[in-house]
């Protein structure tokens, strides 16, 4: 596992109940033949692993058995995903990347101090800004980074404080930093993103990767729903924002761009591959769990007893859908008039059970509330315990020929070949 530097393509992968690293692997490998090296990235939140029941070592063990038995010879990472400093220790042993979620600070203030200190450090924020790739320069004017500093830097000494907390038990060297700053109410603009830079640098962050929130709304496991030409823009000043702070303020060279719950969102992938081919960027591209959807679908096309515990699950999904929802409240939009009833679900044929959920749009019978619904709904499965995992490996290859197609053939080959 290379420790300290993350390579140019990124590709987060979750695999939550830890059975199909080995089918998530050979698209890696699939991509790579077709001239593309993306290292995977293994993720799993302290959230998860408690609704799951798991601990932070067995997303280690199945990657390594994985990379293993595929004799994979190239980068792969593990991912402590959304860690804050009460949760990250856990993580420390077996983890070289961690997301440091300050999202939850976004907005408190920081000292009137620290917000004069940081304007007063950076007198090239004020004014006309002019980076090259931008599509127009950034007027910002005292009162602007003001304001900007009193939201963010909170945020980013909270960044700063995690950081050297795993840095002092890891070395410097042992670490690949992303900051996550998604899960929060507003996006941040260009600018903003260009003032959160400085701040970072300032903490003395080796950050390699940001998630920043974009505009538009990045619901879990469906498309993307916004102003296709504003992301474009936005995307595109962010990397220029990005590589103008690596050059101003001494940050890692291979500092990129996250997009998180980047899975599905099938109408961004050629303008981040365009973006990349014109300015030689790189991405990290975060899938949002949608590999236990695969799951569901392989066992629903298996039929018998996989059909059945999925069909049981939606039921009891249906019945709990406000509290399953409602941890994944920013991150979903659900239509309850347009979840079929539980009978009739019952009466569906495996087939139509995997059509409704398969991330095919255009498909007469996909249906995006269903797929948003058990979607957060994972933890269902983790209640069944061994009867649920005992249908997967009973059912590996159907099950892992679904995972493996949906990886590569809706995400990877948009994203990377078109």
């Amino acid at each position: 596992m290379s420790m300290s530097t993350l390579e140019r393509f990124s590709f987060g992968v979750g695999d939550r109940f830890a059975h199909q690293a080995k089918a998530q692997l050979r698209t890696f490998q699939e991509i790579a033949r077709d001239g593309f090296d993306v290292v995977p990235v293994w993720n799993k939140s302290n959230r998860e692993h408690t609704f799951i029941g798991s601990e932070p070592q067995s997303v280690f063990d199945a990657a390594q058995a994985a990379v293993r038995a595929l004799d994979w010879n190239h980068g792969w990472h593990v991912d402590a995903d959304h860690i804050r400093l009460d949760t990250v220790d856990r993580f420390l042993p077996c983890s070289d990347f961690f997301t440091i979620d300050v999202a939850d600070s976004i907005g408190k203030p920081a000292t009137a101090e620290a917000v004069q200190a940081f304007v007063y450090r950076h007198p090239e924020l004020i004014g006309t800004v002019t980076i090259p790739g931008v599509s127009a320069p950034f007027t910002t004017t005292r009162a602007n980074v003001e304001r900007v500093a009193a939201k963010y830097l909170l945020a980013v000494q909270d960044t700063g404080k995690i950081y050297r907390h795993i840095a002092d038990r890891k070395g410097e060297g042992g670490l690949i930093a992303e900051v996550s700053m998604d899960e929060t109410d507003s996006p941040q603009t260009p600018p903003e993103l260009l003032i959160i830079l400085a701040a970072i640098a300032d903490e003395k962050v080796r950050a390699q990767t940001i998630a920043p929130k974009f505009t538009g709304r990045f619901n879990k496991g469906v498309d993307y729903v916004g102003d296709l030409a504003q992301f474009e823009r936005e995307f595109s000043d962010d990397l220029a924002v990005i590589a103008h702070a690596i050059v101003s303020y001494g940050l890692p060279t291979n500092l990129k761009l996250s997009v998180h719950s980047g899975s599905d969102k099938f109408s961004l992938y050629p303008i981040i591959r365009r973006a990349l081919a014109r300015t030689g960027a790189g991405v990290h591209l975060k899938t949002a769990g949608t590999t236990w959807l695969e799951e569901l679908i392989g066992l629903a096309e298996a039929g018998g007893d996989g059909l059945a515990l999925g069909k049981e699950i939606y039921a009891y999904a249906l019945a709990h859908v406000d509290e399953l929802c409602a941890p994944y409240a920013s991150v979903i939009d659900i239509d309850h008039s347009r979840l079929p009833s539980a009978e009739t679900v019952h009466h569906w044929s495996g087939a139509r059970f995997a059509n409704a959920l398969r991330h095919i749009p255009n498909h007469p019978e996909f249906n995006a509330h269903v797929r948003q619904l058990l979607h957060v709904s994972f933890k269902l499965a983790a209640k069944a315990g061994n009867r649920y995992t005992n249908l997967l490996k009973a059912n590996e290859e159907i099950v892992a020929k679904q995972v493996s197609e949906n990886l590569y053939q809706r995400h990877m080959r948009p994203l990377f070949i078109g």
